[in-house]
C-alpha cells in the first residue's frame, strides 16, 4: 500500500469520527451537510498549518507526527501569519516564530453551525467572503455543485493555493481575487451570502447582491461581545435578522481598525474596590454580548479568573486585578461595565438569541427582542 493511500484511509476513519461527533453534539443536522464533511478531505485543504507552543508558532507539515490527527480534530488551524505567506517557511527552516494569525481554517464545529444557518436548497447560490483554504468553498460545492459557488478572497497567494488545492480535490468553483466587502456583483444575484470572516457592520453590497428572501450570515467583529448574525435580505440594501445563539469568532475583514495603547503595568491610576468579576467580560460568560453592545470599541486582555484590562483608542484604560480597579483616561471604563452589568440584570439577563438586527442604508443596529424595543443599539 502507498504512503498516500494509507494517508487516504487513515483520514476517512478520522473523517467519519468527526462527523459523528458533530452529529452526537446536535451541531450537523442536515444530511447534505452532513455527507459534505464524510466526503471532503480537510487533508488536502491543510497540507501544512502553524501550531502554538509557548506562545510562538511551529510549522507542521504532512508527514509530521500527529498532523492528520489535528486535522481531523475539532480545532481552528492557523495558516498564514501577519499577512505574510513566506512566515511559515521562515519558521520551518529556522524554527518556531511570533506572529499575529491572519488566515485560518476554522473549526469543524463552527463551520457546520454557520453551513446549517444558511438554510440553503438544492437550487441555492452561494457567495462566500474569504476563501482562505478553500476548504469551506469544496463543503458547499459538494452540496450545491461547482456552479452554484462564488468565492471571494483579497489575499491573491491564498487563492491561489486555494484554487490548487480546490482542483485537486475535485471541485471548480467561481474564485474571484478582490476585496470582500465588495462581494462579487458579476454572479449576482445570489440566495445566500457567507462570510468566514468578521466584519463592524453588514457591507451593504453583500444585501444588494442577495436576492429578496434571501440569505446572509456572518460574524460581528467587535472587541467585546462577537457573535453570529443571520440576516434575510429585504429589498435593496436592507435586511432584517437575528443574532444566534451560537458564538463565532473569526478573523477580521481586512480593514482598519483603531488602535489601544495599553498602559505598562505600573501606569497609575485612580483606585477603588469592586465586587464584580473580571470573569463578567469572558466569551463564556452570557453577559459578555451585552457588554459589548454597551461599550463599543473597548477591547479585554484576559477576562479569565480575577484579572482583565480594558482598553479604549481615546486612552481610557481599567485594570481589575483580583478586587480591586484601577481606571484612567478620558472615561471611566470598569464603572461602564458595571453600570452595563446592573442593566443586562434588570432585562432579565438576555441571551444571544434574544437580539435581532436590522440593517439599512441609513442605519444599523441591534435591539433586543423586536425591532422597535427602546433597547437599540447602533453598530456605529
Amino acid at each position: 500500500m502507498s504512503v498516500r493511500a494509507d494517508i487516504g484511509g487513515t483520514a476517512a476513519r478520522l473523517r467519519s469520527r468527526l462527523v459523528r461527533a458533530l452529529v452526537r453534539g446536535g451541531t450537523l443536522i442536515d444530511p447534505g451537510w452532513r455527507d459534505a464533511f464524510l466526503a471532503v478531505p480537510r487533508h488536502m485543504f491543510l497540507p501544512r498549518y502553524f501550531q502554538q507552543r509557548s506562545g510562538l508558532w511551529t510549522a507542521v507539515e504532512e508527514g509530521d507526527p500527529d498532523w492528520l490527527t489535528q486535522i481531523y480534530a475539532d480545532r481552528v488551524l492557523v495558516t498564514q501569519l501577519d499577512g505574510d505567506s513566506t512566515r511559515w517557511d521562515v519558521a520551518r527552516a529556522t524554527g518556531p516564530v511570533a506572529g499575529a494569525p491572519t488566515c485560518s481554517s476554522s473549526m469543524p464545529t463552527i463551520m457546520a453551525v454557520m453551513l446549517e444557518a444558511l438554510r440553503v436548497n438544492e437550487d441555492s447560490r452561494v457567495l462566500e467572503i474569504g476563501t482562505g483554504t478553500g476548504y469551506n468553498a469544496a463543503l458547499m460545492c459538494f452540496r450545491l455543485g461547482d456552479s452554484a459557488v462564488s468565492t471571494v478572497d483579497i489575499d491573491e497567494t491564498l487563492s491561489s493555493l486555494a484554487v490548487q488545492r480546490l482542483i485537486a480535490a475535485g471541485f471548480q468553483p467561481t474564485c474571484v481575487v478582490a476585496d470582500g466587502a465588495r462581494g462579487h456583483p458579476e454572479n449576482a444575484p445570489y440566495d445566500r451570502v457567507l462570510c468566514t470572516c468578521a466584519v463592524p457592520r453588514i457591507p451593504l453590497a453583500w444585501l444588494e447582491q442577495t436576492r429578496p428572501g434571501g440569505i446572509v450570515v456572518t460574524t460581528l467583529n467587535r472587541p467585546l461581545g462577537a457573535g453570529l448574525v443571520r440576516i434575510v435580505a429585504g429589498e435593496g440594501a436592507s435586511g432584517l435578522g437575528e443574532v444566534l445563539a451560537d458564538d463565532g469568532r473569526f478573523m477580521p475583514l481586512r480593514t482598519s481598525a483603531p488602535e489601544v495603547t495599553w498602559p505598562s503595568p505600573d501606569t497609575t491610576g485612580s483606585t477603588r474596590s469592586t465586587s464584580l468579576s473580571a470573569g463578567v467580560l469572558s466569551p463564556t460568560h452570557p453577559f459578555e454580548f451585552f457588554a459589548g453592545l454597551g461599550l463599543p470599541d473597548v477591547q479585554a486582555v484576559g477576562a479569565a479568573g480575577d484579572s482583565v484590562l480594558l482598553g479604549h483608542p481615546d486612552g481610557s484604560w481599567a485594570r481589575h486585578d483580583g478586587e480591586t480597579v484601577t481606571q484612567s483616561g478620558p472615561r471611566r471604563l470598569w464603572d461602564e461595565v458595571e453600570a452595563a452589568y446592573e442593566q443586562w440584570l434588570s432585562l432579565d439577563e438576555p441571551r444571544r438569541a434574544r437580539f435581532g438586527i436590522t440593517v439599512t442604508p441609513e442605519r444599523q443596529e441591534i435591539w433586543l427582542d423586536a425591532p422597535d424595543n427602546e433597547h437599540r443599539w447602533s453598530l456605529g
